[in-house]
C-alpha cells in the first residue's frame, strides 16, 4: 500500500470511528433530552473543571455567541452556571452543577463502555494513545513538531 492510499485509509478510519461514537452519544443525548452539541460541551467541561465561553466556543469550533446561546440553555436546564472569573472582571466561568455532574458521569459511563476502543487489550489502547497524541500535537517520529500541526488544540492527557 502506498503512502497516499495509507494516509486514505487511516482518515476512513478516524471517519468511521466518529461515526460510531456520534451514534452512541446521539442516542444517549436523546435519552436526556439533549441535542449532540449539548452533550458535547458536557464531555468538554468534563475535561476542564471550568472554562470561559470563548474557550468552549473554540474546543467547539464554533462562534462565541453560539456558545452562549447553548450556555444559556443549559443553564435553564440547571446543568451549568456561571461564575466570576477570578482574574478577569469581565469574563465568567462556566461550570458544572451537581446535576451537570451527574449528567455528565452518565455520559462518561456510557461512552466508556461502548467505545469502539474496548475491543483493544489495554498496551494496544496504550500505543493507539501515543500515536493518536503524536498526530493532534503534531510530532514527528524524531520528536519534533511539524510545520502546519495544531498545537493549539491540545487537550488533558
Amino acid at each position: 500500500m502506498n503512502n497516499t492510499r495509507l494516509n486514505e485509509e487511516l482518515i476512513d478510519c478516524l471517519f468511521a470511528i466518529r461515526i460510531q461514537i456520534h451514534t452512541e452519544l446521539k442516542e444517549l443525548a436523546r435519552d436526556a433530552g439533549l441535542t449532540d452539541t449539548q452533550t458535547d460541551v458536557l464531555w468538554r467541561l468534563s475535561r476542564e473543571a471550568e472554562m470561559t465561553a470563548r474557550r468552549l466556543a473554540e474546543l467547539l469550533q464554533c462562534d462565541a455567541s453560539t456558545a452562549t446561546s447553548m450556555i444559556d440553555r443549559l443553564e435553564k436546564r440547571g446543568l451549568v452556571r456561571r461564575i466570576p472569573h477570578p482574574s478577569d472582571r469581565r469574563a465568567k466561568l462556566i461550570q458544572l452543577t451537581p446535576a451537570g455532574c451527574e449528567l455528565r458521569d452518565r455520559v462518561i459511563r456510557h461512552t466508556s463502555a461502548h467505545s469502539p476502543f474496548v475491543r483493544l487489550d489495554r498496551p494496544r489502547r496504550l500505543q493507539l494513545h501515543a500515536l493518536l497524541r503524536d498526530v493532534v500535537d503534531g510530532t514527528t517520529t524524531e520528536g519534533e513538531t511539524s510545520p502546519g500541526s495544531n498545537n493549539h488544540a491540545k487537550g488533558p492527557r
